[in-house]
């Protein structure tokens, strides 16, 4: 082959060359996975947390007795109010489950009005204790110290928690009897309650004070009933 058609050949060569050089390029798939920095971000919007139920405002002869405790978890949108996204707004929906162990015996007679007694000074029950289960409205006021690319930071959340009572069960129990009790017209089941939670990055101390009673119109021993709690608590949050 002389130089002239040497050169030809590479001529027509070289188009067909680059296209194929393109085609390798159009489809070739990254090494790395390019790192973006997410300016919107949103913080702690899932929750789960665990208290201690102290039962309050009781009448004279009303005591608590055995563990009371609960659990609560829900979803908890985050709107930042500021560029720096460490003020915030939040307003979710959850789940809640208590239990109040006491000595105050709720029981209901022949014609299904209900009875509120003390059981104090008696010793011959094995178990006397309600139990709540509601749906939660959360809403919060937010600060933190976080950042786009920090998952450790201080927190202070404080705000209200509005609840609704959608099961109550009363459970007396003895060496002779059971006794439960799920339906009273006492009961206020709209629960309301001021919250309060401050901490860093994995653990978070909760407190949730009742602003209404759980009782409304009930006397015992001719005082009124009421009954209220103080939740004390950990709370953990996700994203």
């Amino acid at each position: 082959m002389n130089c002239k058609n040497l050169f030809l050949f590479f001529f027509f060569l070289v188009p067909f060359l680059s296209q194929s050089q393109e085609e390798k390029e159009q489809y070739k798939i990254p090494d790395t996975v390019p790192f973006t920095i997410d300016s919107l971000y949103r913080e702690d919007q899932f929750y789960a947390g665990f208290h201690f139920n102290l039962v309050t405002e009781r009448p004279s002869n009303i005591s608590q007795e055995s563990f009371s405790g609960g659990l609560n978890l829900g979803f908890i949108r985050d709107f930042p109010l500021n560029r720096r996204r460490n003020i915030a707004l939040g307003v979710g929906l959850g789940w809640s489950i208590n239990t109040y162990g006491q000595n105050l015996f709720i029981g209901k007679d022949s014609e299904g009005n209900t009875i509120f007694e003390s059981l104090d000074g008696e010793d011959d029950y094995s178990t006397n204790r309600f139990t709540t289960q509601l749906i939660e409205a959360p809403i919060e006021f937010r600060w933190r110290t976080s950042t786009f690319d920090s998952y450790k930071f201080w927190r202070i959340y404080g705000g209200f928690r509005l609840g609704y009572v959608y099961h109550f069960k009363s459970r007396y129990r003895d060496n002779t009897q059971e006794i439960i009790v799920n339906n009273l017209s006492e009961l206020d089941r709209f629960r309301m309650g001021a919250t309060f939670t401050f901490g860093y990055n994995t653990f978070n101390f909760q407190f949730y004070y009742a602003l209404n009673p759980f009782f409304k119109d009930a006397t015992v021993d001719n005082e009124e009933l009421g009954l209220s709690t103080l939740k004390i608590g950990l709370t953990f949050y996700i994203l």
